[in-house]
């Protein structure tokens, strides 16, 4: 009888255990210390109204922010200055509207006590270059609303192409730029190059996207109906942790492109040997015997020539006119005899 061979002591270093390889996990928070707002019950998003007891004292530097406006807005802030500079003055801002240069600036003063407001500042006076309304744009100052003036002169090098996208933005009586305030609750204005647009983070983000899609040639009524759908998602909390992906639309580009005929050309037959090289004036003058002729005579064959084919010219013209004035005569005849019967 066989014996079965004996199996391997665990102690034994010759044999060979198979054993799974053990994964060490990176601890990367190590040597990171607990920090106060390190607490579930705080909202990190949450944004805090600005209180002047936050400063001890006054700013040490003073910061300003210019910026251009065109010619035709000029009298309109003319007319509105006082109104921008009272709101200013209420946050320690002080502004100046230089009408010779055509430009705005704002700066701190001693008594700003907000450091962030000078940006706000800042922000106001790009909108109202980008002809916003005054009583909009102050709202800026706000805390709750913030701004972004989208560049859209250089995604689309065609002109024509360009004014139909900013168009098809728009939409027919503006109902397309409507919809997408409703949807992202922010103030959307488009004025020539730009897209001037005012609202939450979140919204500036989204109309930001649509807007920039738009020039993609992507229609904006694509991604208004999936701003339509997350909208009513959102209104279900069982949805807050869900990828809602299965559930919005996705459209792929479909570029149908038309058939050409196709042109059936003959083959031609090969052949290895050139085609004959074209004749050059001089052989032509050989073949024919002009070339020994006298440059007199030559000259007087030419003129005889150019003599034969002006009379030949004339002839035919001298039968096309008499056709014209053989149908013209008939026609008279015609008028004449009919106004004959007439009488």
């Amino acid at each position: 009888m066989s014996s079965s061979p004996p199996s391997p002591s665990p102690n034994d270093p010759t044999s060979e255990t198979k054993t799974s390889p053990t994964v060490t996990k990176k601890n990367h928070n190590k040597y990171r210390k607990p920090k106060p707002w390190d607490n579930d019950t705080i909202d990190h998003w949450k944004q805090e109204a600005w209180k002047p007891e936050y400063m001890n004292g006054s700013l040490l530097e003073e910061s300003s922010f210019a910026t251009l406006f065109p010619k035709y807005r000029e009298t309109y802030l003319r007319q509105t200055w006082p109104l921008i500079t009272r709101s200013l003055d209420s946050h320690k801002i002080s502004c100046t509207l230089d009408l010779l240069e055509g430009s705005m600036s704002v700066s701190t003063t001693r008594g700003t006590v907000d450091p962030y407001i000078i940006l706000k500042a800042r922000d106001l006076i790009k909108l109202l270059a980008r002809s916003i309304p005054a009583e909009q744009a102050l709202k800026v100052l706000n805390d709750d609303l913030q701004c972004d003036v989208i560049k859209i002169g250089g995604l689309v090098r065609n002109k024509e192409r360009f004014v139909k996208r900013r168009q098809r933005l728009v939409g027919p009586d503006g109902a397309t730029l409507k919809a997408l305030e409703l949807l992202t609750n922010c103030y959307i204005l488009v004025q020539g190059n730009t897209v001037a647009v005012m609202g939450g983070y979140k919204g500036l983000k989204e109309a930001r996207n649509v807007i920039v899609e738009c020039f993609k040639n992507v229609h904006p009524v694509y991604n208004i109906k999936r701003l339509m759908i997350k909208r009513e998602l959102a209104k279900d909390s069982k949805l807050a942790n869900v990828n809602w992906e299965r559930f919005l639309p996705s459209f792929t580009k479909k570029n149908v492109q038309t058939k050409k005929p196709r042109k059936v050309t003959d083959k031609k037959v090969y052949t290895p040997f050139p085609n004959a090289q074209a004749k050059s004036k001089v052989d032509m003058q050989l073949d024919s015997g002009e070339y020994f002729v006298n440059e007199r005579e030559r000259e007087a064959v030419k003129r005889r020539e150019k003599i034969s084919n002006a009379a030949k010219n004339a002839g035919e013209r001298r039968k096309v006119n008499e056709k014209v004035y053989e149908k013209g005569f008939k026609e008279v005849e015609e008028v004449g005899v009919g106004e004959v019967e007439r009488e």
